[in-house]
C-alpha cells in the first residue's frame, strides 16, 4: 500500500495516479523529477522508461562489459546499467545499431513494447 507521507505538491489525494506514485516511490522505482515534484503530465524518455522497468524488476545485475551504444558512455549517469540490462534481456535494441536515443520520448507503443518483452523474457 502506498505511504500518506507524499512530498510531491503536483499529486494530491484525490488524482487517480496518487496512489501508483507513492508506490513507485516507496519501490525505489522513481525519486520524481525533484524532491518535492513528480512531474505527472511530463513525458518519459528512452532512458527514463527502461530505468523504471530496470528497477521494478529489482535492479537486476548487468553482465555486459560496457554500452556498444554512442549516446550511452557515461557509467555515473542513472539509466547506464538499465539500459545494458534492457539490451541484455532482448526490451530493446536502440533507435539504430549505435545509439539508444536516451533522451529520444517515449511514445506509448514503445512503452507497453518493453513491458511486454521484460515479462515475457
Amino acid at each position: 500500500p502506498a505511504s500518506a507521507n507524499n512530498p510531491f505538491r503536483d499529486v494530491a489525494e484525490g488524482d487517480f495516479y496518487y496512489k501508483a506514485v507513492l508506490w513507485a516511490v516507496e519501490e525505489g522505482i522513481t525519486t520524481g523529477l525533484a524532491p518535492n515534484t513528480f512531474g505527472p503530465n511530463a513525458g518519459c524518455n528512452r532512458a527514463q522508461v527502461v530505468t523504471f522497468l530496470w528497477r521494478a524488476m529489482g535492479e537486476p545485475a548487468v553482465n555486459a562489459a560496457g554500452s556498444s551504444f554512442a549516446d550511452v558512455t557515461d557509467p555515473d549517469a542513472f539509466y547506464y546499467k538499465a539500459v545494458l540490462w534492457a539490451v541484455e534481456k532482448g526490451i530493446t535494441t536502440g533507435v539504430d545499431a549505435s545509439h539508444f536515443g536516451p533522451t529520444t520520448d517515449c511514445n506509448r507503443a514503445q512503452v507497453v513494447t518493453f513491458l511486454y518483452r521484460a515479462y515475457s523474457n
